[in-house]
């Protein structure tokens, strides 16, 4: 199965990047119907605000965060908050900062629906309870500084990304669409609209927020990637194909590459029965990205697919020992083993497939 196209299971990696301030952790809670805590806004948000009329002492703080002492930053704003409860700056900033303490990575896996653990994610992204905990303080402090001042776009943008956190897409897809009223020229707010539209299965919509991504940042191998993703769940291959090459091509002379775009090529090589080519792209996907489990699940599918089954056990076997509950991985590795003689070994997969799947037999589409 392609990566655009399965549930995002195995979703967080570059969110600083896309706020202009510096350069997967598994099922989040579905809040669509939740009750939206900042629906106050209305229209009132402000394209731009500057930041030099904030008191010294936020300024102090805003500063803290950004080398990256987060959490004196918090102690700070609290305790001035404690004699200026009204201060919309200073909730807004509090807002701000717990946001940042749930680590530069979130976001973008939150995305992606990829672990922390397997892309380099750093281990003190906290728990998901304690998780939306931190995302829902930080949105009742954007709704308590809404009381006292209208909300900047940059405001609006960091409300959308607390949403993304909670899985919640369409409440993100709002937001990021009104601060793009206010800053239509802020590249990274296409991308994360067309993340949201991408993960809502709206794939026209995300296409066309990704190509104004690439109009306003030419070259961005991230935007041509999702691009590529987006193509896919229209069912334009070919077009896809495409935007990958153009991601492998823009990220080559860069010194920290993505795997994404070559997993993305293996895969859909792999759906229009080009295996041999698939395997180079996966064979490199994992050289940037050793610990990635979906480059070594499909690399091993590869293998399979060629009756090369010693070298699809091996990648089936890492993918299983990165990804341990993913329920697909079982069912291919039983398979393997039993074209190899390994029938107790099998045995034990395809009864651990027959659990996780809650089925007595392997999914066909799990199969190599």
């Amino acid at each position: 199965m392609h990566r655009g196209t399965q549930p995002k299971q195995s979703l967080l990696r570059i969110i600083f990047t896309g706020l202009g301030l510096i350069a997967g952790m598994g099922a989040f809670a579905n809040i669509g119907k939740a009750q939206d805590p900042i629906k106050t806004l209305g229209d009132r948000a402000q394209p731009n605000r500057s930041t030099a009329t904030l008191d010294p002492v936020l300024s102090d703080a805003k500063s803290m965060v950004e080398q990256g002492n987060a959490h004196e930053a918090e102690r700070f704003v609290r305790e001035y908050l404690k004699t200026r409860p009204h201060s919309a700056d200073a909730h807004f900033l509090l807002g701000y900062i717990l946001f940042r303490q749930l680590q530069q990575s979130a976001v973008e896996n939150a995305f992606r629906g990829e672990r922390s653990a397997a892309h380099g994610g750093d281990a003190r992204i906290p728990a998901a309870s304690s998780k939306d905990e931190k995302v829902r303080a930080s949105l009742a402090e954007y709704t308590e500084g809404a009381k006292h001042r209208d909300p900047s776009a940059f405001d609006l943008k960091i409300v959308a990304l607390d949403y993304v956190l909670l899985g919640d897409y369409v409440n993100a897809d709002k937001w990021l669409t009104r601060m793009l009223e206010w800053a239509p020229n802020d590249s990274d707010g296409w991308y994360y609209l067309g993340r949201a539209k991408y993960n809502e299965g709206r794939h026209a919509e995300a296409v066309g927020a990704f190509e104004q991504c690439l109009k306003l940042s030419p070259q961005n191998a991230r935007a041509a990637d999702n691009l590529g993703l987006s193509y896919a769940g229209l069912g334009r291959t070919e077009d896809a194909m495409t935007a990958y090459k153009k991601a492998i091509e823009w990220q080559r002379s860069n010194v920290a590459k993505d795997a994404g775009p070559h997993i993305d090529m293996g895969s859909v090589l792999l759906d229009v029965d080009r295996t041999e080519e698939s395997i180079t792209h996966l064979q490199q996907a994992i050289s940037i990205s050793p610990q990635d489990p979906r480059a070594h699940e499909l690399l091993g599918k590869a293998y399979a697919r060629l009756n090369r089954y010693e070298l699809a056990q091996g990648e089936l076997e890492t993918a299983i020992h990165l990804d341990p509950q993913n329920p697909h991985l079982p069912c291919m590795l039983g398979p393997v083993y039993r074209k190899r003689g390994m029938m107790d070994q099998a045995q034990v997969q395809l009864e651990r497939c027959a659990a996780l799947n809650g089925t007595h037999s392997a999914p066909e589409h799990s199969r190599p």
